[in-house]
Order: structure tokens, then sequence, then C-alpha cells
């Protein structure tokens, strides 16, 4: 998660700065959460068709791929992936 996180504040970065002209990221984060959205199911689609059809470089590409827009989505949403690790280890605690 640690590189996931610094990504994160990088992209961050990115939309402070606001500069679509030459920021596919910011661009990205001006066009709204409909099409983040749409763009991460594209790219959940990739991965899977990429795992079933594709080597393993092409998976891990696609892999990149989603968890980059994943990201853009958080941002958008004014969530980080601590708020995802937390989701994950309250999963995880043992069921009584």
């Amino acid at each position: 998660m640690e590189f996931l996180q610094e990504l994160h504040g990088q992209l961050l970065d990115r939309q402070r700065e606001g500069n679509v002209d030459s920021s596919y990221t910011a661009k990205l984060l001006a066009s709204g959460v409909l099409k983040i959205a749409q763009k991460v199911g594209e790219e959940g689609v990739e991965v899977a068709l990429a795992g079933v059809a594709q080597d393993d470089n092409a998976l891990l590409g696609e892999c990149a791929d989603l968890l980059y827009h994943l990201n853009v989505l958080l941002i958008n949403r004014d969530l980080s992936w601590r708020d995802v690790e937390a989701v994950l280890k309250h999963r995880l605690v043992p069921k009584s």
C-alpha cells in the first residue's frame, strides 16, 4: 500500500495544479465522476480479459491501469488507500 499512497499524493498534486492541457490526471478529474467511473469499468474489463487471454506482462499492465484509475476515483470522492485498507482490515477481523 505504501507505493499506492505515494502515487495518491502525486495525483493529488496534479489535481491541485489543475493543468488540464498537460496532465491526463487533471483532465480526468475535471471531467467528473461519471467519466472516471467509466474508465474504472473499462479497465476492470480489460483486467479480466487479460487474466484469461493474455500473458503475465499484459495482465500486470492492465492491473496497473486499473489501480491508477481507482486512485483517481478515490481522489474524486475525497477518499484514500488508507480508507480502503481500513475496510480490508475490518473484513479480516476473526468472526466470533
